[in-house]
């Protein structure tokens, strides 16, 4: 793991600055920028990167966000699965544009071999990539298993696994807080597998509570409100622990509990999804489930290869997840 006096030297920044960036300081002012540099230098410090031969230029790709560079800096899972991308493309010696959802109608004067979209697309969306080109790898996303290649995660056994752990420890009232989100196009929105899995599994168990389930954006400041409507609303009922959809939620919702002087883990248990960098570094540190962004974004590159090298059968990969726990939980 990387320090933080590392990640202040790589960002060009003061420790303290690094401190509270990372911890999501509401107080601090500082730019969009510089808060760029320094979870970019986190996350790439934290990127286990496997020596391999650099290879010389051998094409170009397009890299398609869904998020905006701001929303990223909110929700830095798909800043890490784009690192993932980055770092990869350089050892294979390609050269990649990168491109948002607001303009893809662009893409067809691009002269590329391929491309990568990470996030979520609208139908219509992905009818304006495939205008571009066939060759197509979709991150975190599958629009047609038949179609197109996709690597993914599987959130619904995660989220079992998070539940199965919580039972285990004896907890009888668990809460969620998770997001919702629609397609930037705004022609539908997107069920999300966490929620989704969390209602199923406990509705099966007989343990769910509709009035412990909140929902709003994959946002920090989000994970506060949340967290703190669930705080005046439960009062004392206040379930002893709750998963989060991701961790920026869960960095938002440790804030809450520790303004209102609930301990954390002796009273309420908290468990987020991804493992960013920056779950090391907030205070208490942060249990979650790992997702291996950074294979997501080599396997996306690697597959997109196979593809441009004439494989014609599409292919799912689901990579697996794990459950870490540190000092939000029991």
């Amino acid at each position: 793991m990387a320090t933080i006096k590392e990640i202040a030297k790589k960002a060009g920044v003061s420790i303290a600055t690094v401190s509270r960036v990372l911890n999501y300081d509401t107080t601090l002012s500082v730019s969009d920028e510089t808060k760029k540099r320094i979870f970019e230098a986190a996350e790439e410090l934290d990127y286990k990167k496997k020596p391999t031969a650099r290879k010389q230029e051998t094409g170009k790709i397009a890299l398609v966000h869904w998020y905006s560079e701001k929303e990223e800096l909110e929700d830095l899972y798909y800043m890490s699965i784009r690192l993932g991308v980055e770092n990869r493309c350089q050892d294979r010696g390609l050269q990649i544009i990168r491109y948002f959802h607001d303009n893809l109608a662009n893409l067809k004067q691009e002269d590329i071999q391929g491309l990568i979209a990470i996030g979520k697309f609208s139908q219509k969306q992905v009818m304006d990539l495939q205008s571009a080109t066939e060759n197509i790898v979709f991150v975190d996303s599958c629009p047609d298993e038949e179609s197109f290649d996709s690597v993914v995660i599987d959130f619904e056994t995660a989220t079992e696994k998070v539940l199965s752990y919580l039972l285990e420890k004896g907890h009888k009232q668990i809460g969620y807080i998770g997001g919702r989100e629609a397609f930037k196009d705004q022609t539908s929105m997107i069920e999300d597998p966490r929620e989704r899995a969390f209602k199923r599994y406990l509705t099966e168990t007989g343990m769910l509570n509709e009035a412990f389930v909140y929902t709003g954006s994959f946002s920090v400041e989000a994970g506060y409100n949340l967290m703190k409507k669930a705080i005046n609303e439960c009062g004392v009922d206040l379930p002893t622990a709750f998963f989060l959809g991701s961790d920026s939620l869960a960095i938002g919702a440790l804030r809450a509990l520790l303004e209102a002087g609930i301990a954390v883990p002796e009273r309420v248990n908290i468990i987020g999804v991804n493992d960013i960098s920056v779950s090391k570094y907030v205070f208490p540190s942060l249990s979650t489930v790992k997702v291996y962004t950074e294979l997501m974004g080599e396997t996306a590159v690697d597959t997109l290869l196979e593809r441009i090298g004439g494989r014609k059968i599409a292919k799912t990969i689901s990579i697996a997840t794990e459950l870490i726990i540190r000092n939000s939980s029991f």
